[in-house]
């Protein structure tokens, strides 16, 4: 048993604050391979040969202090780059499917630890000896010389770990050496018995998932599911029986949190669920929801992120422990509310044992764990640009102006989803995926490959980004032109093309002298509520191919309300061109002037519960006043837009002077995360538009 060790922790967190992450040596190995085996015939047939020569190509890495291992961070040799470059080049039969949304969920980790690749591997045989279908016997061959190939990769993980503990002067390191080779040869390849042995597995299928030929260009980032679920029973026997303290179960809960930054790069999301209710009804909260919040606390990194699932009944110390977290200054946990995205879930067709088990896929959106082939934000449809469209003329009423606007936007979702599910036909006609299939209901069970339509749910989640800028926008309109007949249609398109030069009182005015979302005014709330229903019943009416298939929305943005906004003009809310749009389904950036509980209640005036795609809501507190001392304040705030019909909420605690000190020194604060649209990052990586963005945020005090 490890005691807790924070050297230890400490320096495998500061390696990872700037990771090396190179999948190239498995891509260069699997496609010179794929080039050498054009004989075998059927795509199945060449990618069962050259997978496991992928794992060839990938030297294993265990640095000094590792726990929990598996990482590729051995950039290519130059000879290397060079035969990889001409290997993409010569691809006669291109895998770079370049569309598409891919890793955006959590696998069968419950499968996993409780019958190991081999189990699965087994379960296939049994699938084998009744299948007739040649099709099917293909595929169920495949999946087992994946999952035989992982299993093998691991074993060479185990051999490197010998020989590392065989050159180990030092004698407690070379007892973990040699531990962590033993646990290298049970899993995944065999049924996890302890809780490390758990935690390796779970990281080491993790680690390999990332490597798909067919997706090379696209860094992914699975999630980990609910380890306070799948890991308690291995922490319960382990404990009970002597072998585990509560120092080493956080120590190694601390090594699989540091090893999602050594296999994501930043800029993504990923990370793991706590807390809610299983699929029995009971709230889940125990020992590992509170170590897997403590995790963001000793690690301080971009990963993992982090959402606790909060249900009526759940204890306070809970909630609690997140604002102590928050208060420190760390951008996770972020709360999530339950009893509306279950009841949201069960609204779209999925059964009531597995409505509470789903993730919040990388940002917010929500994917049902072990069943998922979800393409989330797919895409994103900029709102401000919709109106601006339509701003080249004079509309005789409010009314046609709306109008015109919503048919404006059913045309961009019909244009969307002809896009996506196009994309959804190429993807089945041109790809496979057998590893992720092993671990995703119901592609076994089916013989088909998930990117074939083996998941059960096949769900496509576009967002809409800058809400908050056309309600706002819309209430100038409905204010200044139509209701104190204070400016013209001709006198804004003026300023909106001259980017308000010259006009910086009428663009104060429109700032500051109108009602805008987030200080509960029912007028311009009313105007968001009304393009939230607007968005729900229009995209019910779409139904995407594949098995399970519904087209579901979402309001977040991740960072495109920053990459919209650079390309976006002055917008009529007041927004100089170029500014990024609002960060999510609250309030624009700096324009709740009522305190954080009418921002709550502008925010809660609305449904939540049919966006399953996604809400988020940020909010930003002053450092100086968001204390220990008032973290029950903060804690109340929550509750009450969780009470509300809240989905999800978001705290940023950091003051304004550290963030301007960390633009002159990046590097003395190149591990400082803030939490943006629905992900964190490390403030110093952002551009600069994205850094006046946090900036100009409202810190509120409580």
């Amino acid at each position: 048993m490890y005691p807790y060790d924070k050297p230890r922790i400490e320096a495998l967190r500061q390696a990872a604050v700037e990771p090396v992450i190179c999948y190239d040596g498995f891509y260069l190995a699997f496609f010179e391979r794929w080039a050498q085996n054009e004989a075998l015939g059927s795509r199945e047939a060449r990618y069962a040969d050259a997978y496991p020569r992928g794992f060839d190509g990938v030297e294993p890495v265990i640095d000094e202090g590792e726990l929990i291992v598996g990482k590729a961070s051995k950039p290519l040799s130059p000879e290397a780059a060079l035969r990889w470059r001409a290997v993409r080049a010569a691809q006669a039969d291109p895998l770079d499917v370049c569309f598409g949304q891919d890793s955006h969920m959590a696998i069968d980790y419950e499968l996993l630890l409780r019958e190991g690749t081999e189990g699965v591997a087994a379960r296939i045989e049994r699938l084998l000896a009744g299948e007739a279908d040649e099709s099917k016997r293909a595929f169920y061959g495949l999946c087992a010389a994946c999952l035989n190939a992982v299993a093998d990769f691991s074993d060479r993980y185990a051999a490197h770990a010998d020989a590392l503990a065989d050159a180990c002067a030092d004698e407690a390191r070379r007892a973990e050496l040699r531990a962590v080779a033993a646990i290298c040869r049970q899993v995944p390849r065999r049924p996890a018995r302890s809780f490390h042995e758990a935690v390796q597995s779970v990281h080491f299928l993790s680690f390999c998932l990332s490597m798909n030929p067919y997706r090379y260009f696209s860094m992914q980032q699975f999630q980990l599911g609910r380890p306070d679920r799948y890991l308690y029973p291995f922490y319960c026997a382990d404990r009970d029986a002597g072998r585990l303290t509560d120092e080493t179960a956080q120590t190694l809960m601390d090594c699989l949190a540091i090893q999602i930054n050594n296999r994501v790069p930043h800029g993504l999301s990923s990370g793991y669920m706590l807390g809610g209710r299983d699929k029995t009804g009971a709230i889940v909260a125990n020992e590992l929801t509170r170590m897997g919040m403590q995790a963001v606390d000793d690690i301080r990194l971009v990963y993992p992120s982090v959402g606790l699932c909060w249900t009526e009944g759940m204890p306070q110390a809970l909630l609690d422990q997140a604002c102590e977290i928050l208060s420190h200054g760390r951008s996770h946990p972020a709360v999530f509310n339950d009893d509306v995205i279950s009841a949201g879930l069960r609204d779209y067709g999925v059964a009531p044992e597995e409505a509470h088990d789903y993730i919040h896929s990388t940002c917010v959106e929500i994917t049902p764990i072990a069943a998922s082939n979800v393409w989330v934000a797919s895409p994103y449809t900029n709102m401000v640009q919709l109106l601006l469209d339509l701003l080249d003329r004079d509309w005789d009423s409010f009314d046609a102006l709306v109008e015109a606007l919503l048919s404006h936007l059913d045309e961009a979702i019909r244009a969307h989803f002809e896009e996506q599910n196009e994309y959804r036909r190429l993807r089945v006609e041109r790809t496979i995926n057998p590893l992720l299939s092993c671990f995703v209901n119901d592609c076994l069970a089916r013989g088909v490959d998930i990117e074939r339509g083996g998941a059960r749910y096949n769900w496509i989640m576009p967002s809409f980004v800058g809400m908050a800028n056309l309600a706002d926008s819309l209430e100038v309109i409905r204010t200044l032109i139509f209701g104190r007949k204070a400016l013209s249609f001709a006198g804004l398109r003026a300023m909106l093309a001259a980017d308000f030069e010259g006009c910086e009182a009428m663009r104060l005015k429109l700032l500051n002298g109108v009602d805008k979302y987030g200080n509960d005014s029912d007028g311009v709330d009313a105007l968001f509520a009304m393009l939230v229903d607007h968005i729900v019943s229009e995209c019910r009416r779409y139904t995407p191919m594949l098995t399970g298939a519904r087209l579901i929305p979402s309001v977040f943005c991740w960072i495109m309300h920053e990459r919209f906004g650079r390309e976006t003009g002055a917008s009529p809310d007041g927004r100089r061109a170029g500014f990024p749009l609002g960060d999510g389904s609250g309030p624009c950036q700096g324009r709740e002037k009522n305190g954080p509980t009418a921002s709550i209640l502008s925010s809660t005036k609305w449904s939540h519960r049919e966006l399953i795609g996604g809400v988020a809501v940020n909010m930003k507190f002053s450092k100086k006043t968001f204390t220990a001392g008032s973290c029950s304040k903060v804690a109340a705030l929550i509750l009450t837009y969780l009470r509300r019909g809240g989905f999800e909420i978001q705290v940023n605690v950091v003051d304004r002077d550290t963030l301007l000190r960390a633009q002159a020194e990046p590097e003395a604060y190149r591990d400082l995360v803030v939490r943006i649209g629905g992900y964190s990052d490390y403030f110093v990586k952002l551009s600069p538009q994205m850094q006046a963005e946090v900036l100009l945020r409202t810190a509120h005090e409580v």
